[in-house]
């Protein structure tokens, strides 16, 4: 995954994939194209569908430019559609849901913008090749007009795709002015088609890659996720990190590219921490098979404390202490600055401080208690976890390699017996609180609480007890309890 060197397409290919796929979109294309053209308006479809039908993908989902403006768009939509909205009227947009289609028009557009916001002024346009001209990449600026299918390429987008590139329509510098998060889109559309990127634009990205400061945390993290759940991540970070986009939108990330000491007494950071990523993801059919961001994004970030903790020892050793638990704080503090959720910055942040948990036990020589906590420290998240753990072995010594998944396949099969045994995923005390209450004649209170984790933790290292052994054990605890 990590050497992505995809062949040029045949252009007679992608004529067949576009025929193919127009067809099987007709009953939309045609009957809108039709309607716009009775009316005296142009309609054609643009963006990802073309360039996506080109490639052989299929969409549900149909975007169109047209020059009627968005009054006459809402009429003629509602003459077709079961429901139309509006909420993007302000940009010309209109769209509408018909069975299982989902379409957005959009009249021609003439944008300028204020150096110093994305936000475009939006000025209707009249040309169709002035619209695909202010559109990011040349193969997202091509068109295909309804209902008469003639392809519509100014730009030669056709060409690029063929060969798996991205360029802008105009000179890069001015299309990143215009609107910075495209740097981020170049990155993000590398990662999910494979493409490489034109040196101009790659170029105009290093230039002016403390551009993207005036973007919204919002919008960035939106491209990151976009990015890093695609089937080329390691492409689009590569990109941020060569630019310099990354030192503003994700600096932990370069920061794992250390300077090798003279004897050179550890691994590349930075390289590792992409292997891991790609072993996770090639480990997602243990999650479903879908992109997963959280297994993801900890992969990418499970070593970022490395830098902070790095120390070199007098017998010629490096150590990292503790890179787990900074790694954990940086990752949260970076996952709020891009306004993440609180559930996604708990769920990776979690992940990140339990990385190393698996080797802290040595030579795989479980007790039942370590394998119980080792559940309960993971919580919800311990799929993801046998995941991270897996990923995290990138050593080219196989014999340890081999060993370590020998151990960890011991593992899952030790939890899973003593979960079919005791139920460790709603693993509880052996008392609850209330009978706790009665026992020591007490009423709510902080007690209860220390005495429900003192049999907590009476529960992870004997397992299951009687009520009547949990019980004797609470008062030899409160007893002693007492006495101190």
């Amino acid at each position: 995954m990590s050497d992505v060197e995809l062949p040029p397409l045949n252009l007679v290919e992608v004529q067949r994939s576009v025929a193919a796929e127009l067809d099987r979109i007709a009953p939309v294309i045609d009957e809108l194209g039709a309607l716009f053209e009775a009316a005296g308006h142009e309609l054609v479809l643009v963006g990802g569908p073309v360039r996506d039908a080109m490639l052989g993908r299929r969409h549900n989902d149909l975007d169109f430019a047209t020059s009627a403006r968005p009054d006459a768009t809402e009429r003629l939509l509602k003459k077709w559609a079961g429901a139309t909205w509006d909420m993007g009227r302000a940009f010309g947009t209109i769209g509408c849901r018909k069975g299982d289609w989902v379409v957005e028009v959009t009249t021609y557009r003439s944008e300028t913008y204020d150096p110093t916001s994305r936000k475009p002024d939006v000025d209707f346009g009249d040309s169709l090749t002035g619209d695909l001209g202010r559109r990011d990449f040349t193969v997202n600026a091509m068109a295909v007009r309804v209902p008469g299918r003639e392809v519509e390429d100014p730009y030669g987008g056709v060409v690029d795709l063929a060969h798996r590139v991205l360029r802008t329509p105009g000179r890069p510098e001015d299309s990143f002015s215009d609107d910075p998060l495209r740097m981020m889109r170049a990155a993000r559309f590398a990662a999910q088609l494979g493409f490489g990127v034109d040196p101009s634009v790659v170029a105009a990205m290093t230039a002016m890659a403390d551009r993207i400061l005036i973007i919204s945390a919002e919008r960035v993290r939106d491209e990151l996720v976009k990015l890093v759940c695609a089937p080329y991540p390691r492409l689009g970070l590569a990109l941020l990190v060569e630019t310099g986009l990354a030192a503003h939108v994700l600096p932990e990330l370069p920061a794992l590219a250390l300077e090798r000491d003279e004897h050179h007494r550890h691994k590349d950071v930075y390289e590792h921490t992409l292997t891991v990523l790609e072993q996770a993801i090639d480990l997602e059919d243990r999650l479903g098979g879908e992109p997963d961001f959280i297994s993801r994004f900890a992969a990418l970030m499970h070593d970022v404390g490395k830098p902070r903790t790095r120390r070199f020892v007098d017998d010629g050793t490096v150590t990292f202490h503790h890179h787990d638990v900074v790694g954990a704080k940086m990752t949260r503090k970076r996952m709020k600055a891009l306004r993440f959720s609180n559930d996604q910055i708990e769920a990776v942040g979690h992940l990140v401080e339990l990385h190393l948990r698996f080797h802290g036990y040595g030579t795989g020589e479980w007790t039942d208690s370590a394998v119980r906590r080792y559940v309960r420290d993971a919580g919800d998240q311990l799929e993801r976890l046998h995941v991270l753990t897996r990923a995290d072995c990138t050593t080219r010594n196989q014999r340890k390699a081999d060993r370590l998944r020998r151990s960890y396949d011991d593992l899952e099969a030790r939890i899973a017996r003593l979960s079919e045994e005791e139920e460790l995923a709603s693993m509880r005390p052996d008392l609850d609180g209330n009978q706790i209450m009665g026992i020591l004649g007490i009423g709510p209170g902080r007690e209860i609480g220390q005495a429900y984790q003192f049999l907590l933790e009476l529960r992870m290292d004997r397992g299951p007890l009687e009520p009547e052994v949990a019980e004797a054990e609470l008062r030899a605890w409160w007893a002693a309890r007492s006495v101190e």
